[in-house]
Parts: C-alpha cells; sequence; structure tokens
C-alpha cells in the first residue's frame, strides 16, 4: 500500500480502525486520532464515507472503553502482572489514572476522550468505582460518537477548506486536536489540583441505580 496516495489508503483505511480505536483505549500512544482524522481528509477527497468512517470508530470507541472499565470492574487487572508487556501496560494505566485524576464521574466518563490519556484514566476509574455497567455503557456511547464526530470532522473540515494532499490536511487536523487537547489537559488537571494515583479497589464507589 502507498500510503501517500488516496489509491493506496481508500478501503484498506476502514481495517485498521477497529484495531486502532479499541487498543487506544488500553495504550494511549496508539495513533488512533491520526487514523481517524486520515479517514476525514479522505472523506473530503471522496475515498471514505464519512458516515461508515464514524460509525465504526464510534463503536469501536464504545467497545474499548468497555472493554478497560469490564477489567477493572470484575477485579481482572491483575490478569496483566502475567507477562512482562502486561506489567507495564499495568504500571502505565495507573501513571495516566494519577495523571488525569480518578473522577468517575458520567460528565468524565464522556468528555475525558478529549483530554490525551483521559479516556484511559476514565473508564479504568469508573470500573473501580463501580459505576453500573448500563450508565457507563450509555455514556461510552454518547462519548465515543461525539469522539468519532469531531475526530473524523476535523480531518473532513481541514480537507475540504484547505484543498491540499489528503496527508497534509491530516496532519493539520492532527495538530488542531492535539493543541486543543493539550489545552484542555491543562485546565482540567489545574482544576483537579495533585490528585493521588487510584488504588484498587476505591472505599467509596459512585452510587448508581442497578447494573
Amino acid at each position: 500500500m502507498d500510503a501517500t496516495t488516496t489509491e493506496g489508503w481508500g478501503a484498506a483505511i476502514y481495517a485498521w480502525i477497529f484495531p486502532m480505536v479499541i487498543g487506544d483505549a488500553v495504550f494511549p500512544p496508539i495513533p488512533s486520532e491520526m487514523l481517524v482524522i486520515t479517514g476525514g481528509a479522505l472523506a473530503a477527497e471522496g475515498r471514505v464515507n464519512l458516515v461508515l468512517l464514524g460509525l465504526m470508530t464510534a463503536v469501536a470507541s464504545c467497545l474499548g472503553d468497555l472493554l478497560v472499565f469490564q477489567l477493572f470492574k470484575r477485579r481482572l487487572s491483575h490478569v496483566l502482572d502475567r507477562w512482562a508487556w502486561g506489567r507495564k501496560v499495568h504500571q502505565g494505566i495507573h501513571r495516566t489514572i494519577a495523571k488525569a485524576g480518578r473522577s468517575s464521574t458520567y460528565g468524565a466518563i464522556i468528555g475525558a476522550r478529549f483530554v490525551p490519556g483521559g479516556r484511559l484514566a476514565a473508564s479504568a476509574a469508573a470500573g473501580i468505582a463501580e459505576v453500573s455497567t448500563r450508565g457507563f455503557s450509555l455514556c461510552a456511547a454518547l462519548g465515543g460518537v461525539l469522539w468519532a464526530t469531531w475526530q473524523a470532522g476535523l480531518g473532513y473540515f481541514a480537507g475540504s477548506t484547505t484543498k491540499l494532499p489528503f496527508w497534509a490536511s491530516s496532519l493539520i487536523g492532527v495538530g488542531v486536536g492535539l493543541l486543543i487537547g493539550v489545552v484542555l489537559g491543562v485546565i482540567v488537571t489545574r482544576r483537579r489540583g495533585n490528585r493521588s494515583p487510584v488504588d484498587e479497589p476505591v472505599d467509596e464507589p459512585l452510587e448508581d441505580a442497578g447494573d
């Protein structure tokens, strides 16, 4: 596949949506944002269906969030410790939670995905706090739709307004998204202050009506 041409990407980008967006829920350095934004830029050139791209991204985002949530709610995170790579991932999760805070409110579950590392932190914290599965699923679904719309929209807007090659439009969209995410992260961090890392389990779970 020639990564510099729209023909090289085309429909092949759909195959990467699920593994990368789901994987990003556990390992934030995976560049799922860049993939979705690139898809939006390709949609501006008519090479990708924007609605299908957004739908697949939203579903993958929700599934990834549920994976992390259930991993911590069912106290299965220790399974990661069986392997060296798993221990690194587990430690990285706690570092991310420590930096992003451990809020498990529904607003945080929806909005944290727009902050670097926030999606992982919010999902894990919600699982530890034993938020109801129904409530979390609804928030993850809504958040996934909003996030998918935002990311794909960035690429589409950049591609349709600049008329640059799709890869250039993608870089512009990534830059704008990253800048906004960093600004939001700074604001959230300052408002939360220096909080301690999350311990497993949390003594005061968020109360909600049923699973």
